[in-house]
């Protein structure tokens, strides 16, 4: 993990985090006393720009980072345009996007300082994920259509097949 924080660190990306499913899985590997880690389908690098929004930057990123380390699933994205992507509001930072993720128990991210000290950010805390608790951020439950995210999400990523610890607790909608 450290190479990983490292290698996407030299890109010298403004407010830069790695972040969902890099910290989570971590987590949840840990806590189920998995010897190895579990795979992960991508590693997300996000970092928020809003003088540079174009996609193409962040693909160029994405090589840059595959140079270096290439059996890594990269993927780069600038959260300065990603609330075009997500249907939502534009985001004030990196920070406000995580906050902003559906379940409170991805809503993580780390980097390194300019000393290498792992800094974490955890916007909606970190007890849902060290209780093993999926459950949507406040965002989330704010409105119908992001209720059905959050639950098409649950369904698809089924955690429980791999971390049979993990409670999901699903959205008695009101709508």
């Amino acid at each position: 993990m450290m190479e990983i924080l490292d290698t996407a660190k030299s890109l010298n990306l403004p407010d830069w985090w790695i972040c969902a499913g890099f910290v989570r899985s971590k987590i949840w590997d840990v806590l189920h006393g998995f010897s190895e880690r579990t795979t992960i389908p991508d590693i997300d690098v996000i970092y928020f720009d809003s003088i540079n929004i174009d996609e193409l930057e962040e693909k160029n990123f994405e090589e840059k980072l595959k140079s270096l380390i290439p059996n890594v699933p990269w993927s780069v994205k600038n959260e300065a345009r990603m609330h075009v992507e997500n249907n939502m509001p534009p985001y004030s930072s990196s920070v406000d996007a995580i906050s902003k993720f559906p379940e409170t128990a991805t809503a993580l991210g780390v980097k390194l300082d300019e000393k290498d000290n792992v800094i974490v950010t955890a916007p909606c805390g970190i007890s849902d994920v060290i209780n093993l608790e999926v459950k949507p951020t406040l965002y989330f439950t704010e409105t119908e259509e992001r209720v059905e995210i959050y639950e098409e999400r649950i369904a698809k990523k089924n955690w429980k097949s791999t971390w049979y610890k993990v409670k999901v607790f699903h959205i008695k909608s009101p709508y």
